[in-house]
């Protein structure tokens, strides 16, 4: 089986590269990314990323007149694409994230037609979710219209309503979408404070990666996934051909004390949600943060994702906790720990 995976050097393309690797049905992988490892100045490629031959596309760049689009090379006898590619920065450029993340979707999926691919999977999110801030569990029945005051949720929905127009296109074609939690590992820990902390990322912090206090919006609750489970997800479900929608999380629900005792040495501050989104909001248009104010309103109305269908079909289930995961991501903060290659953009 040839695979391929748009955005294989970030931070689930990293973690599914090493899943695929030790496949056995699995004879020939294909990374694609903007910055791919070979490029970037290092003299030695580590594992994974030395499982894969790569391919250099800018999903954001438009393909000139008359030129064969790179994406046909990598797709050209591919069984499986997986297309994990998305840009979350910069949140200011809002058309450039549209161009990056919708127009690349329909760009792979496109490409993908053209060269006869049997089987595409869309990294989805929970944030393609219309807004459940209760927390009964919701399957993947739920509405998927989004969160409108979120660009994020928006792109998300598109895309998946891209993949329905080309699954009613291509009746013989097998496609996937893929709805995870927040998902972190330790090696992403650099890369989530660059996108979402900016400057305010360099503020100190104790040598465990803690912070002297958590200041948290009321109402406010996470799940997550460690990269690592979610990557075995996409592993069994290029694997088995399993077409559909499947929701990706963790099962335990962290609250404010339940982080604030990983990161904060149990020390909480709540706010309420309408304060911290007008601070959020004031700070991003001044600059001083890059996470725009629709990130907190996707935080405080994605629903808890039930993880069954996934469980059943795919027999799949996370070998890590949230409370796990977050722990050993504010590890990573202490360490500053980054990926063994550069994430996508």
């Amino acid at each position: 089986m040839r695979v391929v995976v748009v955005g294989a050097s970030g931070n689930v393309g990293t973690a599914l590269l090493a899943a695929l690797a030790h496949e056995p049905v699995v004879t020939s992988l294909v990374g694609v990314a903007r910055r791919v490892p070979r490029a970037d100045g290092s003299s030695t490629v580590r594992f994974p990323h030395d499982a894969a031959t790569w391919v250099r596309v800018d999903l954001s760049a438009p393909v000139p007149d008359g030129a064969p689009d790179p994406l046909h090379e990598a797709f050209a006898g591919a069984d499986v694409v997986v297309h994990l590619a998305w840009a979350v920065q910069p949140s200011h450029e809002r058309e450039l994230l549209r161009r990056t993340n919708v127009g690349g979707t329909r760009r792979v999926l496109d490409a993908a037609a053209e060269a006869g691919v049997r089987h595409v999977v869309l990294a989805s999110s929970v944030g393609a979710y219309s807004a459940s801030p209760v927390e009964t569990p919701r399957r993947e029945d739920w509405p998927a219209r989004g969160i409108t005051s979120s660009g994020y949720s928006v792109d998300k929905t598109v895309a998946e309503d891209l993949l329905a127009e080309h699954s009613r296109r291509h009746p013989g074609t097998v496609f996937t979408a893929v709805r995870s939690a927040i998902v972190v590992q330790r090696e992403a820990a650099s890369e989530i404070a660059r996108y979402f902390l900016g400057p305010l990322a360099a503020l100190p912090l104790r040598r465990d990666g803690t912070v002297p206090v958590l200041v948290w919006p009321e109402g406010l609750r996470l799940q997550v996934v460690h990269a690592a489970d979610l990557a075995d997800a996409y592993r069994r479900i290029v694997v088995q051909r399993q077409p559909g929608v499947f929701n990706v999380a963790a099962d335990d629900i962290l609250h404010a004390q339940d982080v604030a005792d990983v990161v904060a040495d149990g020390k909480l501050r709540l706010v309420a949600a309408r304060t911290a989104r007008t601070a959020v909001d004031a700070a991003w248009r001044l600059r001083a943060l890059p996470m725009d104010p629709g990130w907190v309103d996707l935080a405080l109305g994605a629903p808890v994702l039930d993880t069954s269908l996934a469980r059943t079909l795919l027999r799949w289930s996370p070998t890590r906790t949230s409370r796990e995961a977050i722990t050993e991501l504010a590890a990573g903060f202490a360490d500053d720990a980054t990926p063994a290659s550069p994430p996508l953009l």
